[in-house]
This record gives C-alpha cells, sequence and structure tokens, in this order.
C-alpha cells in the first residue's frame, strides 16, 4: 500500500543542511498496522508530513520514491495532492485541539471531509459524518456533531478526528501520537477504538509513537528510527523478543517496569509536613454572556473533601486520569487556586488562599507539564534562574552567577546554557532549567504537575532519576503527579488515586497490586500492563 525507497530529506538552516531523513525504506502491506518508533528529533513525523506531501518551504527532497499504491506521492502536482489527501490518504495529529477548527461546529468539520470528497451534499454529508461518529463508540453523538471543539474533552475531539480519518475509507491512515495527550483510561479507549475499526474497515496504517509498550500491543511490524536512519525493521514479536540494535534495546530498557525501583531516599518518621483536609473547590461557568442567553449558571467540583498526608522527604504519587482533581489539588498547594478546607504546612495553619505568605511560597515550589508554557522565552536560562535566587535574598547579588552555575551542575546541564534562551534547548533540558529553578528557592516541598508527559521515554527515565537524586540530596518531599502508574510505582513511597474530584484510594507502593484497591485505581492499572518482553531488557 506505502512503499518509501531510499527517500532522503533535508532542511535549509541559516548556517548549514540538516538531513533530517537519510535513505529510509519502509513499506504498509493492506490491512497492515506498521509502528515508527523512535525519539523526538528522531525524524518519525518528518516522514509522515512527507508522504502527505505537508512540508515548509526550506524542506528538500534529495532522492528517493513514497508510492502509494504503486503512484509516485512526489511527482504529484499541489492540486493532485488535495485531491489525494483526506480521500486515500488521512492522518490523525497527536493534539486533537490544535487539528480542530475553533470557530466550526465538530459535525461541520466531519461532513466537510464528505462533501469535498464524495460529493455528497451538506444534509447527507451531516447523517454520515453521524454515522462515522456512532461508528467510534462516542456516548451522544448527535449532540457532540453540534458543539464547537472547547465544549468537549480530549477523548472526544480525537474520536472527531478519527471519524474524519475514516469517513472517505481511505487506503492509508498516518496516526501520528494520536495518544500522547491523552490520558491514560482514554488513551486505552482510544487504542481499542483503533484496533476495532482497523479490523472493520481493513485499513493500512502508519502508527507513530515513542511509546515501545503500546506499539507492542496494535502493530504488526516495527521500524525504528534514529537521527534519520532506520535502524531496525522487522515483525513486532521479533524485534521485541530479540532486538539487534542497540538504540531499541536502549528504548525497550527505558519503558518504565513498576519493580525496577528508582533509588529513594526513606521519609523521616514524623509528623507529616503537609496535610490537607477538607480541600473543596468549585468551579462556576456563570458569566455575562449566559445571563445574557438566559441560560442558568452551572457549577462542578474540581476537588471534593480531599485529604491526604505528606511526610518530610517523602514523595506521594498523586494519580487520576484527566478531570479527575490532580492539578487542581496541586494549585492549591501552591498557593493558585482559592478553596474551602485547611492547609497544615510545617507547623502553620491556612484556611484560605490570601493566608499563604511569603514564606510559604518559598518553601512550596512548583514545576508545570510543559515547560515552554512555563519558562520565560524572552530571558535566557541564567535570567530565569536568577529570579528565584533574587526575589528571596537567598545569595548576595555577588555570587547570582557563581550560584546558577551550580543549579545547571546540580540538573546535569553545562555552565555555558546559562546564556541560552529557552528555544535553544530540546524538551528534556528544558525541564532540567525548570526543575532547577525549583530548588533554587530551597523548598521543603516540591510539586511535580505531570512533568514527564510530554517527554520521549528515556528522557522521562532521566528526569525521574534526577528528581530523585535531588530529593535524597536536598531532604525535600515531593507530590508528583501522574497518570503514569508504571512511572510512578518506580518512584513513590505511596500513591494516591483521585477520580472525578475525589480521593478514593491511598496506599503504599508494594499494596498495589492487593485485591482490596479501589476498582479505578485496578482499571488505571491494567491500562498501561507491561510486556513481558520487555522485562529485564538492558541498554547500552
Amino acid at each position: 500500500m506505502l512503499e518509501v525507497r531510499d527517500y532522503t530529506l533535508a532542511y535549509d538552516a541559516p548556517q548549514d543542511t540538516i538531513t533530517a531523513l537519510n535513505a529510509v525504506n519502509l513499506d504498509v502491506r493492506p490491512g497492515e498496522t506498521h509502528a515508527l518508533v523512535g525519539e523526538s528529533g528522531s525524524g518519525k513525523s518528518t516522514l509522515a508530513w512527507a508522504i502527505m506531501r505537508y512540508l515548509p518551504r526550506n524542506a528538500h527532497s534529495l532522492s528517493g520514491r513514497i508510492m502509494l499504491s504503486g503512484e509516485d506521492l512526489l511527482t504529484k502536482t499541489q492540486g493532485q495532492m488535495e485531491s489525494l489527501r483526506g480521500r486515500r490518504v488521512a492522518m490523525v495529529f497527536q493534539d486533537p485541539s490544535s487539528s480542530l477548527n475553533p470557530t466550526m461546529r465538530m459535525g461541520d468539520q466531519i461532513a466537510e471531509v464528505l462533501v469535498r470528497h464524495q460529493g455528497l451534499s451538506q444534509e447527507a454529508a451531516w447523517t454520515e459524518g453521524e454515522a462515522a461518529l456512532t461508528r467510534t463508540g462516542i456516548a451522544r453523538p448527535a449532540e457532540i456533531m453540534r458543539r464547537y471543539p472547547h465544549q468537549a474533552s480530549g477523548g472526544e475531539k480525537q474520536r472527531v478526528v478519527i471519524a474524519s480519518a475514516f469517513a472517505c475509507n481511505p487506503e492509508l491512515i498516518i496516526f501520528d501520537e494520536p495518544t500522547t495527550a491523552l490520558d491514560i483510561l482514554t488513551a486505552q479507549q482510544i487504542l481499542d477504538l483503533f484496533l476495532r475499526l482497523r479490523a472493520e474497515t481493513g485499513v493500512a496504517a502508519l502508527y507513530i509513537s515513542h511509546d515501545l509498550g503500546l506499539v507492542s500491543r496494535i502493530a504488526d511490524r516495527v521500524s525504528v528510527i534514529h537521527r534519520g536512519k532506520i535502524v531496525e525493521s522487522g515483525q513486532a514479536h521479533d524485534v521485541f523478543r530479540a532486538p539487534k540494535d542497540d538504540y531499541t534495546r536502549k528504548l525497550m530498557a527505558a519503558v518504565p517496569k513498576p519493580d525496577d525501583r528508582i533509588a529513594v531516599a526513606e521519609p523521616i518518621k514524623t509528623e507529616p509536613l503537609l496535610s490537607v483536609r477538607g480541600i473543596t473547590v468549585r468551579y462556576d461557568t456563570d458569566s455575562w454572556l449566559r445571563r445574557m442567553l438566559g441560560r442558568e449558571a452551572e457549577s462542578f467540583f474540581g476537588a471534593q473533601n480531599v485529604g491526604f498526608d505528606i511526610r518530610p522527604g517523602e514523595l506521594l504519587g498523586l494519580v487520576g486520569a484527566s478531570g479527575s482533581g490532580k492539578s487542581t489539588m496541586a494549585q492549591v498547594i501552591s498557593g493558585l487556586r482559592d478553596f474551602q478546607g485547611e492547609v497544615h504546612f510545617n507547623g502553620r495553619r491556612f484556611d484560605r488562599r490570601q493566608a499563604f505568605d511569603r514564606a510559604y511560597r518559598r518553601e512550596v515550589q512548583i514545576v508545570f507539564q510543559h515547560p515552554d508554557a512555563s519558562l520565560n522565552p524572552s530571558q535566557t536560562i541564567g535570567s530565569i534562574l536568577s529570579r528565584p535566587l533574587r526575589l528571596y535574598g537567598l545569595v548576595p547579588r555577588s555570587k547570582v552567577a557563581d550560584r546558577i552555575r551550580e543549579l545547571l551542575e546540580m540538573v546535569l546541564l553545562p555552565a555555558e546554557f546559562a546564556s541560552r534562551y529557552p528555544h535553544e534547548l530540546s524538551g528534556g533540558q528544558k525541564q532540567r532549567v525548570a526543575i532547577a529553578r525549583a530548588f533554587a528557592a530551597e523548598p521543603k516541598l516540591v510539586i511535580c504537575d505531570e512533568i514527564t508527559a510530554a517527554l520521549d521515554v528515556s528522557v522521562q527515565a532521566a528526569v525521574a532519576r534526577l528528581l530523585t537524586d535531588l530529593q535524597r540530596k536536598t531532604g525535600a518531599a515531593c507530590l508528583f503527579i501522574t497518570h503514569d502508574l508504571n512511572l510512578i510505582r518506580q518512584l513513590a513511597h505511596r500513591i494516591a488515586v483521585m477520580q472525578r474530584g475525589r480521593l478514593v484510594d491511598t496506599f503504599d507502593v508494594a499494596q498495589a497490586e492487593e485485591p482490596d484497591r479501589d476498582a479505578y485505581t485496578r482499571a488505571l492499572l491494567e491500562a498501561v500492563p507491561l510486556p513481558a518482553e520487555f522485562q529485564g531488557v538492558q541498554g547500552e
């Protein structure tokens, strides 16, 4: 169905030409799922864009062919490609929020594909679009068709994108990290949906991912790409059972394994450093626009009567699906969200956000999920790290530069990074800077809100080990928020589970598999099974 032969692509850069793909060979057979795996920057998405002929002007195909059912896509005109996209080859993108038009109802966006490529009337396209959405198993498809993207959850939006991709029964669908932006249970539902629709339609699929555990569950064949080259390819069970390339073994070794505990310091058995009691947060949707339209105000709870403790030096994992209230609790504890209830910290009691003083805000620091959003792009790394030092007067002005060097070395970054800007760093490097900024304030508690979610699996492992090393050296406690049960079982002393704003389970990490776990906890554990082939794999 798809043949990529000796394909090489390069980007023109200001000082040089960068080869992004180097003599790539790959094929996808009818009805097959061929997975393409590798880390960020390996060339996965560049190949997908090359197949779709969606490339920036500074990209040049230097050699090779890309064949769809025997037709060379590189010889097609722009008009021919526009007719082909959506009809014969479709693509499901990583983030449904950015791939859907925010100004159009989602039903209109599905219908648009059918009107353009199948010549249906708007009414017929709407009916067929609703049928396509129904096949995804979504609840209330007719209602979802009338909604705008901002009125739907991440999982609902991704189902709309998938319905659009399958609508014209294309020969090939490219899935570019379709579950990365979703929580673990929603991702499992999307994977089940993908497998069912593929079986029903017989479509060929190129599935791009950095998650080898996920790929092992859905792929017939696997190709591993590293720095623009395919380093290993074969049947999925053969590649994962006996990987030949060192890079493949490195990726497999980096997959989080619950029994492979990362060394963490034992918490101090004393009074809790932090205790939250009866924390309730209510979100109201009242606005002048709703009142003008005559609609009643609505409200829902982001957290409802939540309580837990964290001891000095302890790492508590807080897990749950999107919307469970994890980030709401992070905002409450860090002083960013109004709340009802009590927060006890280091012997002091706080019953409202305004009561948190300067000393509390220094001793409780937060690291956010996306460093691109939390690091000021107009400031150098040195300026970013100097802010807490100057704000809290932690070192004399003459010693700030020395302390910045120490902080960079502490997170295993070279001192010369102080003069760089965030856009000059990789995702993992930027997250290290965000961690250094949090520890610069010499906190007693660090809140990590999904800090590894946007990182490659090998980078996740490095950042997790860095965090536990820093925690052990400084004695700080940590609230680690995540939806990755395998990862948190490597790190945490205890795990707390939230569902729909309520705390439903709390247990020592060694008790995770015990039969008295809450049903929701068991569902989370079952959504991240670790393939047997990954046990005991060692990297370079």
